[in-house]
């Protein structure tokens, strides 16, 4: 029978069965939300407890697949994947702090329909509007977040979520109810995400999304807080050479909803980057798939020759298995990601701005440091925000 979470949604395992998210146990409050409760450890020291731990990688679920012939726990990998969505996971503890970034720069308002400067947004409040005081009523922010993403958001052995988007996570929800901790996280797939906003079943999503002119018509981005682009991930032996006439003929995995798939539509190379029946009845999600991990999945089994994402998830991708490795000089768009939330939600979106202000001040370069500067090494710091003149 499925188990229901304490929100009252349910999930599936790899057996088909459903149950309340694995590797954390949840407590309800009075509010009937869930407080993830991490089992404890000890003996950690202070430096070993700062220091950011690897994932449940694929070579952990599936010893053997970490090279390139074997399929052992394929079929968990891919049932872990779609369970753990949009389901309560855990709550967690405050982002640092370090060096000034950027200052702000003024710009036009961002329209989809004439649009040249998307990364523009509202200018930072901490005023209270129906948004902000609907959560304080509730009394927990609720973020969509991803749980696969090495170095973003990930999930430790002990269940734990951490990474640099959930520490920005925190960070807001510290801003809003005073405490780093009053926040839920919802794993959400690529391809939910402005679903997830529109359906009420988050306040916020700060996973990687990339702000566009498309995305700006769907939902209200904050400023920018990272940059980034679109990189090509092969195996380190491949023929492939980056974006270019080496991906003819190739298979290219790209997540759905992606501005990755977006680039392949724009110009291919000749890549092989449509399932049959794309988005249809009938397609099998081999090429295009719901959640970037699946493409990583997909490439260490063989059955693509290729992934085009973000640079800053495939670098930890690379990270996760020393195997496959970035092809090219470098990105070959410049994109920024932005937190997202539901149009019209223009206090929250000014709060959140509000968050970033004071984040580009100092924490931003500390969870850089902590989360990405091993495999993303010289950055100087985040994105100066864009406003718009309103």
């Amino acid at each position: 029978m499925p188990g229901a979470t304490p929100d009252g949604t349910t999930k599936a395992t790899p057996g088909g069965t459903t149950s309340a998210a694995p590797d954390i146990t949840t407590n309800a409050s009075p509010d009937g939300t869930t407080n993830a409760t991490p089992q404890a450890k000890t003996g950690a020291t202070a430096a070993e407890a700062a220091r950011p731990r690897r994932p449940h990688r694929i070579g952990h679920l599936a010893p053997r697949l970490r090279g390139w012939g074997g399929v052992a726990g394929m079929a968990a990998v891919c049932a872990l994947t779609a369970a753990l969505t949009l389901l309560p996971l855990s709550r967690g503890g405050p982002p640092g702090g370090a060096p000034p970034g950027a200052g702000p720069a003024a710009a036009p308002p961002a329209k989809a329909d004439d649009c040249t400067s998307p990364e523009a947004s509202l200018r930072p409040s901490s005023a209270d509007g129906p948004a902000i005081e609907e959560i304080k009523r509730r009394g927990r922010l609720i973020v969509g977040i991803d749980q696969n993403s090495y170095r973003w958001g990930y999930r430790r052995a002990d269940g734990e979520l951490e990474g640099f988007d959930i520490d920005l996570a925190r960070a807001i929800a510290r801003d809003i109810l005073g405490d780093p901790e009053k926040i839920i996280f919802r794993a959400v797939p690529t391809n939910r995400r402005i679903a997830a906003l529109d359906n009420g079943t988050v306040d916020l999503v700060v996973r990687t999304m990339t702000i566009n002119c498309a995305r700006i018509k769907q939902v209200a981005f904050s400023t920018a807080y990272f940059r980034t682009g679109q990189q090509v991930l092969a195996p380190r032996q491949s023929p492939i050479t980056g974006f270019d006439d080496s991906l003819k003929g190739r298979r290219v995995c790209s997540a759905e909803g992606s501005t990755a798939y977006d680039a392949l539509e724009k110009d291919s190379h000749g890549a092989l980057f449509r399932d049959e029946d794309d988005d249809g009845p009938g397609d099998r999600n081999r090429l295009t798939v719901p959640n970037q991990l699946d493409c990583l999945v997909r490439l260490q089994l063989g059955e693509v020759d290729a992934v085009v994402t973000d640079a800053a998830l495939a670098a930890g991708q690379a990270a996760q298995d020393p195997s496959v490795e970035l092809k090219g000089d470098g990105p070959f768009t410049t994109e920024y990601y932005g937190v997202a939330a539901r149009l019209g939600r223009d206090d929250l979106v000014r709060r959140v701005n509000k968050v970033l202000e004071q984040y580009r001040a100092g924490p931003w370069t500390q969870a850089y440091v902590k989360w990405l500067k091993e495999d993303l090494p010289g950055i100087t710091g985040p994105p100066a925000p864009k406003y718009r003149e309103d």
